[in-house]
């Protein structure tokens, strides 16, 4: 430890640029489903497609970081993630090329995620490491934001222009993170020889592990899926709304939703601070009983005005990523050193399967809420409370983690 705070600056802005691919196509994903003809669970299934590459990419790359090191690991997954976002940006032209690509973004980008956050965890001393991994996360929130923010401004530029400005700052980070990487040593597991299964196989009786492991789990299903809809229904509460042309007022609904992805960037940071000062569990038991809330009180306002929207869609961000980082903090504290990398991607394995079913299950919903329906309330209600059903479990396991930590 002790190399100093100045490669993470540069290690903050290269996951930025990283991130922008991620939330580029929920950005577009109003304009695509009508340019490809797809339903909204073919849709929702696009964007799990991200998902599903992304936990097979995170089990793989957490246990590459235990055996050869976390920082050649990144270095690496970044050089794969910038090709596969301009791939995705050039080529995606379709319900089936749009799932394969973007299943490769996923796959390549799971390498600047949980190596990184080893990483940090590795590099920085023990009375910040919540704050770091925060914001760590909280970059990540602000490439959501800059890339909702250039769908936004290219919207008349077709949708393709945001994807290709997410695209370029994907090779934008890759260049930042070869830069930010550059002073700093590998530390592959003492004596390079331990086994991967053995380690998933320790994690098996470690209780507090699991435990965080499974709150995790609750926490990617509601927040992977409010990530991914989120633009796609305040898009539509402004059409709905307004008198003027679809395209201006989806584009201040794209609008909205990079806002609330700043907001978030403040609550990643504002959570792992708080995470240091009163506890792992305290922070996480008290941001996923907000976010819960928020998942079954959102949809309900879809006939509300949209500054309402606005204000809860910031607070439900708010709620919904104060905790991230802390799952990955309290996760690394309670394994052996050189078990974070099994650990992580167990939990990645868990979390990201969660993430990549809940877009579509909430694509399913609304397509038979609106059979139903109409394009109503009722539909929006409906699937926005699949994501509060899938995270009721979080609380429980989180005071189950708490319990077992208090016991050591």
């Amino acid at each position: 430890m002790g190399c100093g705070r100045s490669w993470l600056t540069l290690f903050y802005l290269g996951r930025g640029g990283h991130s922008m691919i991620f939330s580029a196509y929920s950005g577009v994903l109003p304009a695509v489903t009508l340019a490809w003809g797809m339903s909204a669970s073919q849709a929702g299934a696009v964007q799990s497609a991200w998902h599903l590459g992304f936990l097979v990419s995170l089990f793989v790359v957490g246990l590459l970081a235990d055996r050869y090191g976390a920082r050649r690991v990144v270095l690496h997954s970044s050089l794969a993630a910038a090709a596969s976002a301009v791939l995705f940006g050039v080529l995606a032209d379709g319900f089936q090329s749009a799932f394969l690509l973007y299943g490769l973004a996923g796959l390549c980008t799971g390498g600047t995620y949980t190596p990184a956050l080893k990483l940090i965890f590795e590099e920085v001393a023990p009375a910040r490491r919540g704050r770091a991994m925060g914001g760590y996360l909280a970059a990540g929130s602000a490439g959501y934001a800059l890339a909702l923010g250039a769908v936004a401004v290219t919207t008349g530029f077709g949708w393709r222009a945001g994807l290709f400005a997410a695209a370029a700052g994907a090779v934008m980070g890759c260049l930042l993170m070869q830069l930010a990487l550059r002073g700093l040593a590998d530390r592959p597991a003492a004596g390079g020889g331990h086994s991967p299964l053995r380690g998933l196989g320790e994690l098996g009786q470690n209780r507090a592990a699991l435990g965080c492991i499974g709150a995790y789990t609750a926490h990617c299903w509601e927040l992977l899926g409010m990530w991914a809809w989120l633009p796609a229904f305040v898009s539509a509460v402004a059409v709905a709304q307004a008198g003027g042309g679809p395209g201006s007022v989806a584009a201040s609904g794209i609008a909205v939703a990079a806002l609330s992805h700043l907001v978030s960037a403040a609550g990643s940071v504002a959570g792992g601070a708080l995470s240091d000062r009163f506890g792992r569990a305290a922070v996480m038991m008290a941001a996923s009983l907000a976010s819960l809330s928020c998942s079954f009180a959102f949809g309900w306002l879809y006939a509300a005005p949209l500054w309402v929207v606005t204000l809860l869609a910031l607070v439900y961000n708010l709620a919904a990523i104060a905790d991230s980082s802390v799952y990955s903090t309290a996760l690394a504290e309670v394994v052996a050193p050189e078990r974070i990398g099994a650990a992580f991607s167990l939990r990645s394995v868990t979390g990201f399967a969660a993430g990549a079913l809940s877009p579509w299950v909430f694509g399913l919903a609304l397509d038979g809420g609106r059979a139903w329906w109409g394009d109503s309330t009722a539909a929006w209600a409906l699937a926005w409370s699949t994501l509060a059903l899938g995270g009721l479990a979080g609380p429980w396991l989180i005071a189950d983690y708490g319990r077992q930590v208090g016991r050591r």
